[in-house]
């Protein structure tokens, strides 16, 4: 199956190439820097500039993963402007690649994230949940949307809204284990903000599922079974790694330095992947401590 995919030089991109090409699929990377982008990834991996420039390739199925990082830096009036542009307008640029296809691909998985639902507090959240309106709503409300336009095409659309991924090499890993290991991690003003996470071999394990499984669509909760506070999140990390993790970050200083930002820090969302696991998707990695465990032990 030829497979293009958006974002697929970043962290969840090359896992998923990889898993692509050792099932015999030929994945069709769209990167700003192909030649860059081709170095980063697997032998057999085509990456071009443009949504368009594979329109000779004619893929049946396009994963749509591209977007600016949001949680760095202030969030500036510009800075909402580029989260929400980087991800509405690739994904524009999919669905309209899509109208002009002779045939068009069957599926589209597109990202989106736990911001979906805002602030919840401690209650569990699933597909169905309320959403709390703020900017991460908003941001991924319209993202969502774009992508949905392509079901008007005959495309079957899933949208994964995805917690946080792990794994090693990458993610908030890269920045957060460093911190902890020089025995300076802790928890997050109170430390109770639900954390849904994910390992990035079940986030690659979603897409493909999704991919194969032609009878599902719509929204998916893309976390493991079971979230964790982040003072959870904070004592399981500080084990896997053997260092301490008792120093914590006061709300009050991550608001000033961070801005309306923190509260993707401070904030959360007790996500569950309540239709993953009524489709029958078998978690590789369902506990944070097998997960950290099994990361830092390679």
């Amino acid at each position: 199956m030829k497979v293009l995919i958006t974002g697929g030089s970043g962290f969840i991109g090359q896992a998923l190439c990889r898993t692509l090409i050792a099932a015999q699929h030929q994945p069709l990377v769209v990167s700003r820097s192909p030649e860059k982008a081709a170095k980063a990834l697997p032998v057999g991996v085509i990456a071009r500039a443009r949504v368009a420039d594979f329109a000779d390739e004619a893929p049946e199925a396009i994963i749509n993963l591209a977007g600016e990082p949001i949680a760095e830096g202030r969030w500036t009036e510009a800075k909402k402007k580029a989260l929400i542009e980087s991800r509405v307008n690739i994904t524009r640029e999919v669905v309209d690649f899509c109208s002009r296809q002779e045939q068009p691909p069957a599926t589209l998985i597109s990202a989106s994230a736990v911001g979906y639902y805002g602030d919840q507090g401690s209650r569990d959240v699933t597909e169905q949940t309320t959403p709390h309106d703020e900017f991460a709503h908003q941001l991924c409300k319209r993202w969502e949307a774009e992508a949905q336009r392509a079901e008007s095409l005959g495309v079957r659309v899933a949208i994964l809204r995805i917690g946080l991924v792990l794994d090693a090499g990458g993610g908030m890993l890269t920045k957060t284990a460093p911190i902890f290991k020089l025995g300076l991690g802790g928890k997050l003003g109170n430390g109770q903000q639900y954390m849904p996470w994910i390992h990035r071999n079940d986030m690659v394990g979603m897409i493909l599922f999704l991919l194969e499984r032609d009878d599902l669509s719509g929204a998916f909760n893309a976390s493991a079974p079971n979230p964790v506070t982040n003072a959870e999140f904070t004592r399981e990390l500080g084990r896997a790694l053997k260092r301490p993790a008792v120093l914590p970050a006061p709300a009050l200083a991550l608001k000033l330095v961070f801005g309306e930002m923190s509260r993707l820090l401070l904030t959360g969302a007790k996500m569950l992947p309540a239709r993953m696991e009524q489709a029958g998707y078998p978690f590789e990695y369902r506990q944070l401590d097998r997960a950290l465990t099994d990361i830092f032990r390679a």
